[in-house]
């Protein structure tokens, strides 16, 4: 089976509020959001996606639209983070804040964008084609991964 990567980076700042360390105080990541695909390849003779799982600016579109777009440059808070709902709130409403319902660990925000991904990944050849996997970097040397 083949498989294959993409990936969208963004400026995206959150805090663990239950943390004993400092990853309990605001701050923020270059975080690299990337998707792993497997399948078989398109063989429909003469079409743009001969010999491909899936073009790889069509996997660009999904995460630009369901990823990038919405948590680049902003904050994400848990939903239950009182203190740090309060505290961002001051920036008003222009800031841009994305409220989740669970703390925004590596492992919680890879789970997430596999979720918000995957019923995106469609062929439109036929060929079989599925999410394995996403993983999320914080930093060079820390990433998480969620796979079904």
């Amino acid at each position: 089976m083949y498989s294959i990567k993409r990936w969208v980076e963004t400026d995206t700042g959150h805090r663990v509020p239950n943390h004993n360390s400092k990853c309990r105080n605001f701050h923020g990541h270059r975080y690299r959001w990337e998707a792993e695909l497997v399948g078989d390849l398109v063989t429909e003779s003469g079409v743009s996606n001969e010999g491909m799982i899936m073009d790889f600016s069509e996997i660009s579109n999904i995460l630009n639209t369901e990823i990038h777009d919405l948590v680049d440059h902003a904050f994400i808070l848990y939903e239950g983070d009182e203190l740090g709902i309060n505290a961002i709130s001051l920036l008003g409403e222009n800031h841009r804040t994305v409220i989740v319902p669970f703390i925004p660990t590596a492992e919680n925000l890879a789970r997430w964008a596999y979720e918000v991904v995957k019923p995106k990944i469609i062929s439109k050849y036929g060929n079989k084609i599925m999410l394995k996997s996403f993983i999320v970097r914080e930093t060079p040397k820390s990433h998480a991964s969620w796979s079904e």
